[in-house]
């Protein structure tokens, strides 16, 4: 059962593409372009239910109301630096979205976060602002990253991972239980290291071919 304050989405383009990410031999290129193209997917649903306004335009034959969505545009804000695989896709639904840049990286002894880069709009209050990370697995630096954006104003917070892990959800539920989650896949748990099991590796290795 998923967990309530997540939609998984189990649409069969996304878990067929997620198989081969998953593959160990697939190639950088390969997994970079599958995460582009489910990041797509999955930004369809988080943004379902965005706000529409009905506009008065002209077609070639007649003139009509029609809707367009309402309010300011969105914020991607992908956590540094496997979070900028999800961007491409995502700014690929919404071109127009404003982009805030939230870097961490986990320390490999404690596996807190550590902020080095922090840059972001102005009116986060007026803003829908979803936060990008592929892999949700202690959840530490997805709490902190959203953390960070409620202290600028964020008031409107949604999450998109390809992967979470139960412990990473309980984890960021119990900090920010008005934030819901959207991802491709629940997996069985975290190894002692931290790493998502079975999960697909590190994604930001695998996005940029550094291991």
């Amino acid at each position: 059962m998923t967990p309530l304050g997540v939609t998984l989405i189990d649409h069969p383009l996304v878990q067929h593409k997620l198989t081969i990410m998953r593959m160990k031999d697939t190639s950088t290129k390969n997994f970079r372009q599958l995460l582009r193209e489910i990041a797509l997917l999955i930004g369809y649903e988080a943004t379902r239910d965005l706000e529409l306004a009905s506009l008065e335009i002209e077609t070639p034959l007649q003139t009509m109301h029609s809707p367009m969505i309402a309010g300011k545009k969105l914020v991607f804000a992908p956590i540094l630096r496997a979070g900028m695989g999800l961007l491409e896709g995502m700014l690929d639904l919404v071109p127009s979205a404003r982009v805030a840049h939230i870097g961490l990286y986990r320390d490999p002894a404690t596996l807190e976060p550590v902020e080095y880069y922090f840059k972001a709009p102005e009116d986060l209050c007026d803003r829908l602002t979803i936060v990008l990370d592929p892999m949700l697995a202690t959840a530490n630096s997805a709490v902190a990253a959203v953390q960070r954006l409620k202290q600028r104003g964020a008031e409107n917070l949604r999450l998109v991972c390809l992967l979470a892990a139960p412990e990473g959800l309980a984890r960021f539920y119990a900090a920010h239980p008005d934030v819901r989650v959207y991802c491709a896949a629940i997996d069985e748990k975290l190894n002692d290291h931290g790493y998502i099991v079975p999960g697909l590796g590190d994604a930001g290795d695998r996005i940029y071919g550094t291991k």
